[in-house]
């Protein structure tokens, strides 16, 4: 059952179905928004929605998914749904991700590039703390 934020976005939203179109429309999205596009690494993608004029974008997969980005080996958990309001640079209000610090999985809040120039792309959590990263760590990969 979908959340009440993606229930209270769903109108005039594009709602895609299917694992392959929605990595597609997720990778044009992130394109689109200037961001890697390897950020969401989802798998077994049920729904992807994209209310543009709320700024509100929505993932439903089947499980929680693991995944550890290999450049700064930071281990991100996805859980089966993540939503998201998004502007250009900027992924904000996140929820469903988590990333381990040391022993504790703190929820990320935001994920920003503040200064494209730089080449850096900076993940808030929920506690205040950011972190900042190459933004080549975050490209799709094959």
């Amino acid at each position: 059952m979908a959340s009440q934020a993606i229930v209270d976005h769903s109108e005039g939203a594009e709602i895609f179905q299917g694992d392959i179109l929605c990595k597609n429309k997720s990778i044009e999205m992130l394109e689109e928004l200037s961001l890697p596009k390897g950020l969401l690494p989802l798998e077994d993608i049920e729904e992807f929605g994209y209310n543009r004029a709320a700024g509100f974008i929505w993932f439903v997969q089947k499980k929680k998914k693991d995944h550890t980005f290999k450049k700064i080996k930071q281990v991100v958990s996805y859980a089966p749904e993540v939503t998201a309001f998004v502007e250009k640079g900027k992924l904000k209000k996140i929820t469903g991700v988590k990333t381990r610090e040391m022993m504790l999985w703190l929820t990320v809040v935001e994920v920003f590039i503040e200064n494209p120039t730089l080449g850096k792309i900076t993940f808030k959590t929920g506690t205040g703390l950011s972190d900042s990263f190459n933004l080549s760590a975050f490209e799709l990969e094959k």
